[in-house]
C-alpha cells in the first residue's frame, strides 16, 4: 500500500521543525560563544562580526580542565572494558552456574541511585586517599560503564557461532588465545559501541566530580562549567564557548562511531 504524496511531505516537514526545536539550543550557544563579553540577552540573531575573545578566555580558564575530562574519560573507557570483555566472554561461553543470577546482578548495579554510590565512594576515598585524583574518578566512573558494558558485549557474543569457537580449539588454541584472537576481533561493533557510551557516561558525570573531587587539582569540565558560571555571569561569550568545547569531544565521538553503533543495533 503506497503513502500518499501529501501524508509523507506532512511528515517532513513536521521532522523538520521538531529536529529545528531541537537544534535551537545548540545553535544559541555557538552564536552566543561569538558574541562580545556582555549580556548575551543582547547578542544578534546571527554573528555578522564574529568574536572569537570568549574561546580565548575559555582556553585560558578551563583548558585543564578540558584535559582532565579526556584523561578520565579515557582512562574508564580503558578500565571498563578491560574488566568488562572478559566478564562478557565468560558469560556468553563458559557453562558457569547461576549466570541468570550474576546478569540480574548486573542489572540491579545499573539501578542504583548514582548519589547513594558517590556517598559510599567518598568514605572509602576518605580513607585511602583517592579524594581529588584521577585514578579515584576513573574507578567512580568505570561503576556505570562495567556494567552496561557487560551487557552490550555479552549480548553479541552469544551470536558468535559456536563452531568457530570449537574450530579454535582444535586448533590447539586454548581459552586465552581464542579470547584473544577469534572472540574480540569478531566484536569489534560492540566494543567500540560499549567505549562509546562509557566515554559518554565520563566525560559527561557531574554528581562524581562533585562529591569526590573538593580542590582545583582535578576537575572535569562539567564542574568547570557549574562553577564557571557563577564567577563570570558577565562573561557569557566565555561560558558558551566552554560548552561548546566541551561538546566537540562528544559529537565528533559519535560521527566518527555512528556506522559501528548503527550496525550493532
Amino acid at each position: 500500500m503506497k503513502r500518499a504524496p501529501g501524508r509523507g511531505r506532512s511528515s517532513t516537514v513536521v521532522g523538520l521543525v521538531l529536529l529545528a526545536v531541537m537544534l535551537f539550543p545548540v545553535y544559541w550557544t555557538v552564536n552566543a560563544s561569538l558574541q562580545p563579553a556582555g549580556n548575551t540577552l543582547q547578542g544578534e540573531w546571527f554573528p555578522s562580526h564574529p568574536d572569537l575573545s570568549g574561546y580565548v578566555t575559555a582556553l585560558r580558564d578551563q583548558g585543564g580542565n578540558l584535559i582532565t575530562s579526556l584523561v578520565v574519560s579515557l582512562g574508564s573507557v580503558v578500565l571498563s572494558l578491560g574488566l568488562a570483555a572478559p566478564a562478557a566472554h565468560a558469560l556468553a561461553h563458559f557453562p558457569l552456574r547461576g549466570i541468570n543470577l550474576v546478569l540480574f546482578g548486573i542489572l540491579i548495579a545499573q539501578m542504583v541511585p548514582s548519589i547513594a554510590v558517590a556517598n559510599a565512594l567518598y568514605g572509602a576515598y576518605q580513607d585511602l586517599g583517592l579524594l581529588n585524583s584521577y585514578a579515584g574518578l576513573v574507578l567512580a566512573d568505570s561503576t556505570a560503564g562495567v556494567p552496561f558494558a557487560i551487557i552490550i558485549m555479552r549480548s553479541f557474543m552469544r551470536s558468535i557461532p559456536r563452531e568457530i569457537i570449537d574450530a579454535a580449539r582444535v586448533d590447539g588454541a586454548g581459552r586465552l588465545r581464542v579470547f584473544r584472537s577469534v572472540v574480540l576481533p569478531m566484536s569489534t561493533n560492540a566494543l567500540i559501541t560499549a567505549a562509546v557510551f562509557t566515554f559518554l557516561f565520563t566525560w559527561s558525570d557531574f554528581l562524581f566530580a562533585l562529591t569526590l573531587t573538593t580542590t582545583d587539582t582535578v576537575r572535569p569540565i562539567t564542574l568547570g562549567i557549574y562553577e564557571y558560571i557563577g564567577a563570570h555571569t558577565n562573561q557569557w561569550n566565555a561560558v558558551m564557548a566552554t560548552s561548546v568545547m566541551a561538546s566537540v569531544p562528544a559529537a565528533v565521538l559519535l560521527v566518527v562511531a555512528q556506522r559501528r553503533v548503527a550496525s550493532l543495533i
